[in-house]
């Protein structure tokens, strides 16, 4: 069972969200509720769970600050928000934060029930990405390999050339062209790859936008964002997406 925290400041909206989860029947338990974001950080101080559905719009401590708190403590909960605002701009705030994904009130049980089923694929996935990318101590690794574990511990929008060279005390200039020689593919052109790899899996377990999932991924023009996905996959992001409905139903 994956635990899970409801954090919300009405009692009446925690209630029907705990009894709407529990009739889809998904491995989900509710391990505790709070009433704003403060309180979930003080209880998470001795506490551990998998997935936070919180609220946006709560008093002392609201959802974007509290996951802005999580991240500063260096918590990996991932969480669903809760929104009467569908408006990209404020959302962009919360998925930048690091935000899986976000529902808007009233949150239909349906869209709910989606969004579980997506996180759990994406925890599986995790768990095999993580059992096939453990590496050793970063003491006993050559130079690419620690660039390699660089750049699978960072989120792929935050992965550059610039950090990559830091983390190995190099020139980027340098670094570049050992990294085309070790691995026979360009710096630039390796990330892209796992960009796009993550965006395959964003559209596929999330019901985030293209522009949203762009702009998670570190890219500012969705036009290039929508020309690099074709350019490695043959299609677009839209219709790698609607493939995969079609196949689904």
């Amino acid at each position: 069972m994956n635990s899970m925290l409801l954090v919300d400041d009405e009692r009446w909206v925690r209630t029907a969200l705990r009894h709407t989860i529990e009739k889809l029947n998904k491995p989900f338990q509710i391990q505790h509720e709070c009433s704003n974001g403060l309180e979930a950080l003080d209880w998470l101080q001795n506490n551990k769970v998998d997935l936070v559905i919180s609220d946006i719009r709560m008093p002392v401590m609201d959802g974007l600050a509290f996951v802005e708190q999580l991240r500063q403590q260096q918590e990996k909960q991932d969480v669903i928000l809760i929104t009467v605002h569908d408006d990209f701009q404020y959302v962009q705030k919360a998925l930048r934060s690091g935000v899986f994904d976000y529902l808007v009130k009233p949150v239909d049980p349906a869209e709910l029930d989606i969004c579980l089923g997506k996180w759990l694929r994406l925890c599986q996935s995790r768990q095999v990405e993580a059992a096939v990318e453990k590496l050793p101590d970063a003491n006993t690794l050559s130079t690419i390999q620690q660039v390699l574990r660089y750049i699978t511990k960072t989120p792929p929008g935050d992965v550059t050339l610039a950090d990559a060279a830091k983390c190995v005390h190099m020139n980027p200039s340098y670094l570049s062209q050992l990294f085309k020689q070790e691995m026979h593919i360009n710096f630039i052109d390796y990330v892209s790859s796992l960009r796009i790899k993550e965006a395959k899996l964003l559209l596929t377990s999330t019901t985030l936008r293209i522009s949203e999932i762009a702009c998670r991924l570190g890219y500012s023009d969705i036009a290039y964002f929508s020309n690099m996905f074709r350019k490695l996959t043959g299609v677009s992001p839209s219709e790698y997406r609607k493939s995969l409905e079609k196949n689904i139903q």
